[in-house]
């Protein structure tokens, strides 16, 4: 095994025999995301797209979280010069280039859900092309009582995937669902017990990378081939209504009081 270099602080990435692992890992933090780690996941997968030595690429947490989603410090922190606006131009491009390496991702791209997993780590599940969790994971989206709007392609992909009514229920009315729901609904690919979770997920990306890839590749493109474009498309409404969201005062006010209620 080898690390991947240069680092991001809060993300672990190492590839070891075809299979490149992007780790989330501030478990101190649950492993919120921050800007700096949507840029390293975002430069990881478009590296590992071109790189003939990565066959799977695993996407996982550490710790007892698979990842609390958005680190809302991103939108209070180091406010650039141009302001609020700036801030939701630079969130947006962001957001926008993370989403779409996972869309165009062209080789098998797999979630081990270590843990609970709220917002954006949930709606990118969509993305993902396997996805295995433990019965302790849970999935929750509180976008609308941040004052936000759904992103990850999620708009599109979990009606899909849930059916309307279901994916309403996660999207609107933001209830948190199981690992076993997950799985009912189409989410999660299947649930492995805790013990066994790492040994099992280890073998299932080992496995996938000693097969032809050439024909992994293809094969994945025939399967995606008839809403890789729509996607694409969701993507850019998504984030640019997450921009303007963001500018709004509802967003504005629901972040700070999120962020004065951890003090």
């Amino acid at each position: 095994m080898f690390a991947d270099s240069p680092g991001v602080a809060g993300l672990e990435v190492t590839t070891e025999s075809g299979v490149k692992t992007v780790r989330l890992n501030r478990p101190d933090k649950f492993n919120a995301i921050t800007w700096e780690m949507y840029r390293g996941i975002t430069d990881a997968l478009n590296s590992a797209a071109d790189d003939n030595n990565v066959k799977v690429v695993l996407l996982t947490g550490t710790g007892k979280w698979y990842s609390s989603g958005n680190d809302l410090s991103n939108f209070v922190k180091n406010m650039p010069a141009g302001g609020p606006q700036e801030m939701a131009d630079n969130g947006r491009d962001v957001l926008l280039a993370f989403c779409e390496s996972m869309i165009k991702f062209p080789k098998p791209l797999v979630a081990a859900v270590n843990g609970p997993a709220i917002g954006i780590p949930v709606t990118t599940l969509g993305l993902c092309d396997l996805v295995y969790c433990t019965e302790k994971a849970t999935f929750k989206t509180p976008f609308v009582s941040l004052g936000q709007s759904p992103e990850g392609c999620s708009s599109f992909l979990f009606p899909r995937t849930f059916g309307l009514a279901k994916a309403n229920e996660m999207l609107l009315t933001e209830r948190q669902i199981t690992a076993e729901e997950a799985s009912a609904g189409g989410l999660v690919t299947r649930i492995i017990p805790e013990a066994e979770f790492q040994a099992e997920v280890d073998k299932v990306v080992k496995h996938m990378a000693s097969l032809p890839p050439q024909s992994m590749k293809i094969s994945k493109a025939l399967i995606r081939q008839e809403i890789q474009d729509k996607l694409l498309e969701v993507n850019e409404r998504e984030c640019h209504t997450l921009r303007d969201r963001w500018l709004s005062d509802e967003c504005m006010t629901a972040i700070m009081n999120f962020m004065s209620r951890k003090k």
